[in-house]
């Protein structure tokens, strides 16, 4: 049997925190429950027509809107968790370590952290989905820091690289393990365990620039 990818182990450890606690939980997306969350992730990965209104906003909000209402009253909790276990769609799996492993990692995050206690998994528990993080940083850095303008960005895992994002003058920092690097321009500031560095003004834009969807 062949080994679980990084984005699979992420999703089955998910479904695994979304059952253990439970419906009403509170997550790091803000206003949303674990409810929201299951529900926003099988209208994404099952739901063509609507999906594109989780990104932009518009006509496509009202299907997004419908199919959120259709697919909350439709399902149960324990349902839509299920679902989301089963894996994406066929015409997904093969994209799925590309375009899953972020959404996956990052929202398990939302519920690991979502209750307030904002620790870290430890460096051996996240060994291989940092590993295909910081892969993935390095082709798309420069996409998800989008917001941070006028100025560098070098990413910089504190045990092996540097990935430079952006360029420009003056360069700012942002530090630390490939996941919480993730989680910042993810725009989980305040959950992500980073440090921000280089020029004062450079870093005190990287501190209020806007990152996320």
């Amino acid at each position: 049997m062949a080994a679980l990818t990084p984005s699979q182990i992420e999703r089955a450890q998910l479904c695994d925190l979304l059952l253990e606690v439970g419906p009403d939980a509170p997550t790091l997306c803000a206003g949303w429950t674990t409810t929201d969350l299951a529900v926003h992730l099988v209208i994404r990965e099952n739901q063509p027509l609507a999906g594109p209104g989780i990104l932009l906003g518009g006509p496509f909000a009202r299907v997004l809107e419908s199919a959120t209402t259709r697919t909350r009253s439709s399902q149960t909790y324990e349902q839509l968790v299920d679902r989301i276990r089963s894996g994406p769609p066929l015409w997904w799996r093969p994209i799925d370590s590309m375009v899953n492993l972020n959404e996956y990692f990052v929202h398990h995050e939302d519920v690991r952290r979502g209750g307030g206690d904002l620790t870290a998994r430890s460096a051996a528990e996240m060994a291989g989905t940092d590993e295909a993080l910081w892969k993935m940083l390095g082709r798309t850095g420069g996409l998800m820091s989008r917001g941070f303008r006028g100025f560098g960005l070098d990413l910089v895992r504190q045990d092996n690289g540097t990935i430079h994002a952006r360029h420009g003058e003056p360069t700012a920092t942002l530090s630390g393990p490939p996941g919480e690097i993730v989680l910042y321009l993810m725009g989980r500031k305040l959950a992500a365990h980073v440090e921000l560095g280089g020029s004062p003004e450079a870093t005190e834009a990287l501190r209020q620039a806007p990152f996320g969807v």
